[in-house]
């Protein structure tokens, strides 16, 4: 199954636009995990057995599990393993470097890891990217136009009268032969969010920002999604894995993603 199958499979057969990040932070999950040896893999099994039919994807965002060193690359692992199968796994870790490199990160999530997709920062250029998007079956969402403050440092520059994150998207199209390539652009943007999907056609969106950071999903909806209501894979973390720090977490999770996917499908319908 190819990178865009699998996306629109999982949309479609759980009727669902929302992704949720396992960012999962040892410091806010529930107290009675944190003295466990598999901590953050076993509050993630529950989230999962929680919100599995509800979602088209997972993100993992890396970094909450790199720091817990080699326990923490094993619980990645783990958790992709107990996502069950025609769901999107993402790996969130916005890897980019020189070729060389770049290919031994790509067998890192693809192979060793397991995911679907990674995020990939686009700034090294096309040789940087390129190791990400040797099969089909695996795809990148490059970073376009962020959640975070900050960028607006770079993102926003204008080069030759167009704004860099649309620029980025233009040039990074031209790489896209095995249409595997999405891009990342935030909740937060506004009315930004409808040029870039304008500007990235078909590819598929990866759009953190609702819940915590605030975005309107509303706007992610309408402004992110393609003519079908497809093809957007809008991102909540902190609002459903932390929507209680009581033993009742899992089952205030589940109420938090079905508000957000219902509320999505609201919009799509509209």
């Amino acid at each position: 199954m190819t990178f865009i199958e699998k996306i629109l499979t999982a949309q479609r057969s759980h009727k669902s636009l929302l992704c949720i990040g396992l960012d999962t932070d040892i410091e806010k999950i529930p107290g009675h995990f944190r003295g466990l040896r598999d901590a953050l893999l076993d509050f993630n099994k529950v989230i999962i057995e929680a919100t599995s039919d509800l979602t088209c994807a997972y993100k993992v965002n890396a970094a909450f599990y790199e720091r817990a060193g080699e326990a923490g690359w094993s619980a990645m692992r783990e958790t992709v393993k107990a996502i069950p199968s025609g769901i999107l796994t993402i790996g969130d870790a916005k890897r980019g470097d020189i070729e060389n490199s770049s290919s031994y990160y790509a067998k890192a999530f693809y192979d060793d890891l397991g995911f679907d997709a990674v995020t990939v920062a686009p700034y090294m250029g096309r040789d940087s990217v390129e190791p990400f998007l040797s099969s089909e079956e695996h795809g990148i969402f490059l970073l376009a136009l962020t959640s975070n403050a900050g960028a607006q440092d770079f993102q926003y520059l204008n080069i030759g009268g167009t704004p860099l994150y649309q620029y980025v998207i233009e040039k990074a199209l031209t790489w896209n032969t095995k249409k595997n390539i999405g891009f990342v652009a935030g909740a937060t943007r506004g009315s930004q969010l409808r040029n870039v999907r304008a500007a990235a056609g078909d590819a598929p969106l990866l759009i953190p920002g609702v819940g915590a950071q605030g975005g309107s999903v509303e706007e992610a909806v309408h402004c992110g999604a393609d003519e079908h209501g497809e093809r957007a894979i809008i991102n909540a973390s902190r609002s459903i894995l932390y929507a209680s720090s009581g033993k009742d977490f899992a089952e205030a999770a589940r109420v938090e993603a079905v508000r957000l996917r219902d509320e999505m499908n609201q919009y799509r319908s509209a």
